[in-house]
């Protein structure tokens, strides 16, 4: 059946809108729209040519429908509260209360259905109810006083509510009766009108502990909404709430089935709130059958529509309750810290939307307990963050120790081989100095001494090396030169031009080349102290000889003895 209605939230149109229009142009721009579905922007070409002709006109009774048609067919909650006070500003500009109502009730609509807020949404009802004390259209009267009640009802007046509903119920069911009268617009809302009214009351029923009416009305919804695709969001509101009175009495199992059906027509209403509330009970459902994981991801998603638009219902408060009792089971602090985060911040909204139901909820977690325990549990992973960063750190260190300490192993390992292809070489050179006599080039030095002089001054210095001499302490090139009967001079022109060296590093040489064939040739010298080893070869001094040691031949002598001897026992 074609609808020429427009329903925001449960409501169409009022009956002025409703009655039969000649086709005039803004019938037939109407016409090119009107049965597109709400929130469908396809609709806006033809909308704004509608509202530039009744401008254009200051036609403020054709402007009303076309800011309200915007209102309905715009996908974002903004849009639609902004074409509504364009829509209130054109209904102020006739003298029609009956569209001041409207205008008012369809502003109420969006501040209840879409954002949630009430007290905003009961201003607006309030207004259109000092307009409607005078209108003969009880249509919408009786539609204002619904969306009181829903209010009401919302922020836990449920008697107040239900009177109301009542009273809607009454008009609904005597409207009916006129039904060779109606057109068939009026019937669809009326019959509107009557479930929404009927599901209403089943909620207050249910809140109020009146389980017997909540069941008997429930029936009766049921029965009368049958299978009409017109009413199905209507007919899903009815079995959602059998479902929960099935959960109530222990029948989980037929509960779910009832829970599932009628999921997928609230989550295409765009009605969070039920929507939080199927969840919840679906939760609860998999709880009593002993399914817990189950329904925490059922509790989970409530806690998601909470995050997306900071709206909670105070029967949902346990949600949270449940979440944190599980976290602390599952030994998860992080999670029992968030969700106790969550359930103060949820505490803090329904203390503003729900203040008469905040002080009448029951909670096992009350403000002061919650905030305790968000402290003890900040502070704990405020130490836990603290060690696991501590912990982080000292694991860095260590592998950057490890890897040094590797490198450095692989350096030393090097650096001892190159050492011990040294004394290879040494040893060789000896054997190959013993079968022939040195010779020395003395014509092609530069030297102020003679040749037999030089050659004498070798042989002494042969014999000092052969005989250990180097190993004196206090050794100065004075002394030696005192010791080989020549001067100081002679002595250093010789070693300079035959020794490649200074006369210092000359004797170092000497006493570090001694001591490290010692530790190589006898293993009893790597039983020794760097303290012993250095008064063995002439060395005074413990870091003095540390450092030749490590200069001539490129590694300390506390590696080389452990590389040799891992090298002696296999290790």
């Amino acid at each position: 059946m074609k609808k020429k209605l427009f329903f925001i939230l449960f409501f169409g149109f009022f009956s002025l809108v409703l009655s039969q229009e000649s086709y005039s142009d803004y019938y037939k721009l109407r016409l090119k729209y009107e049965d597109l579905p709400e929130n469908d922007t396809k609709a806006f070409p033809f909308i704004k040519p509608y509202i530039d002709m009744a401008k254009k006109e200051k036609n403020y009774q054709k402007l009303v429908q076309g800011y309200k048609d915007a209102v309905y067919f715009s996908s974002l909650n903004e849009n639609k509260l902004k074409y509504a006070d364009s829509m209130i500003w054109a209904a102020n500009k006739t003298n029609d209360d009956d569209l001041k109502i409207v205008s008012h009730i369809d502003k109420g609509v969006i501040y209840y259905y879409h954002y949630k807020k009430f007290q905003l949404a009961l201003n607006e009802y309030l207004e259109a109810y000092k307009y409607s004390k005078n209108t003969k259209n009880e249509y919408l009267k009786y539609q204002n006083l619904y969306h009181i009640g829903v209010v009401k009802s919302y922020l836990g007046y449920y008697e107040d509510a239900s009177q109301l509903f009542t009273k809607c119920l009454v008009y609904y069911r005597e409207k009916a009766k006129e039904i060779t009268k109606l057109h068939p617009n009026e019937i669809y809302n009326n019959n509107k009108g009557y479930f929404n009214s009927l599901h209403q009351l089943i909620i207050c029923y249910r809140n109020l502990g009146k389980d017997g009416e909540a069941d008997e009305a429930i029936q009766t919804g049921l029965s009368e909404v049958g299978d009409n695709p017109e009413y199905a969001l209507e007919k899903g509101y009815f079995i959602l709430a059998k479902g929960i009175s099935e959960y109530k009495k222990n029948q989980f199992q037929e509960a779910l089935k009832d829970f599932n059906q009628s999921l997928p027509v609230i989550k295409e209403s765009r009605d969070f709130a039920r929507l939080s509330v199927s969840y919840f009970y679906i939760g609860k459902s998999f709880s009593g059958l002993k399914k817990t994981r189950q329904s925490i991801v059922y509790f989970k998603k409530i806690d998601s529509i909470f995050q997306k638009h900071q709206f909670i219902l105070p029967e949902l408060r346990e949600n949270y309750e449940l979440l944190i009792d599980y976290s602390k089971k599952e030994k998860n602090q992080e999670l029992q810290l968030y969700y106790t985060s969550q359930l103060l911040r949820a505490d803090s909204i329904m203390s503003k939307d729900f203040i008469y139901l905040s002080p009448k909820i029951h909670k096992d977690y009350d403000t002061n307990t919650l905030l305790e325990e968000k402290n003890k549990l900040q502070k704990i992973n405020y130490l836990g963050t603290v060690i696991i960063i501590v912990l982080i750190i000292w694991g860095i260190g260590l592998v950057i120790l490890l890897t040094r300490r590797h490198k450095k192993s692989n350096e030393i390992q090097k650096k001892y081989i190159m050492v011990e292809k040294k004394f290879m070489a040494s040893h060789k050179k000896e054997e190959a100095d013993e079968i022939k006599e040195i010779v020395p080039q003395i014509e092609e030095k530069k030297l102020t001494i003679t040749e037999n002089k030089v050659e004498e001054l070798l042989k002494k210095l042969k014999t000092f090396e052969d005989k250990k001499g180097f190993t004196q302490k206090g050794l100065t090139i004075g002394k030696l030169a005192a010791q080989l009967g020549t001067n100081s001079n002679y002595l250093s022109q010789v070693i300079n031009e035959y020794k490649k060296a200074n006369f210092n590093k000359y004797l170092s040489e000497l006493r570090i080349n001694y001591i490290t064939n010692l530790l190589f040739e006898d293993k009893k010298y790597l039983k020794y102290s760097i303290e012993t080893l250095a008064k063995e070869c002439g060395i005074a001094s413990r870091q003095n000889f540390s450092d030749l040691f490590y200069e001539i031949n490129g590694i300390r002598p506390t590696d080389f003895i452990k590389k040799r001897r891992e090298e002696l026992t296999g290790k």
